[in-house]
């Protein structure tokens, strides 16, 4: 199994970015997919998740609407619309997939290696 991250990089504060998570090696479309980020010394936490239809999302208190998760099942992507970014959404952002859409990370069974996003001025 294999989840390959990318879209990271380099943007002022209120840009945009789109990460892309691209599944392989599993039936992508029997797996609940979410974004988790993690700073350096703290622990990694929820951002986004999404159902295996994508049907149904469900987001962390501090998006508020600015992040916005989809996936394509037939191309085995998912994807995290992120935007309004802010300083302190500076972070590495990780892919991963599990039975169900939760919110504990410890619950996935699979992790990308994960995309820097630097928000600064």
């Amino acid at each position: 199994v294999q989840l390959q991250a990318s879209g990271g990089g380099l943007v002022q504060p209120g840009g945009s970015l789109r990460l892309s998570c691209e599944a392989s090696g599993l039936p992508f479309s029997t797996y609940a997919m979410a974004w988790f980020r993690q700073v350096p010394g703290k622990e990694r936490e929820f951002v986004a998740a999404i159902d295996r239809s994508g049907i149904n999302t469900y987001d962390a208190d501090f998006v508020k609407g600015r992040f916005i998760i989809s996936r394509d099942n037939p191309k085995n992507m998912v994807y995290l619309q992120m935007n309004s970014l802010k300083p302190e959404d500076t972070a590495v952002y990780y892919c991963a997939a599990a039975s169900f859409p939760l919110r504990a990370s410890e619950m996935y069974n699979y992790w990308g290696q994960g995309t820097l996003v630097t928000v600064s001025s």
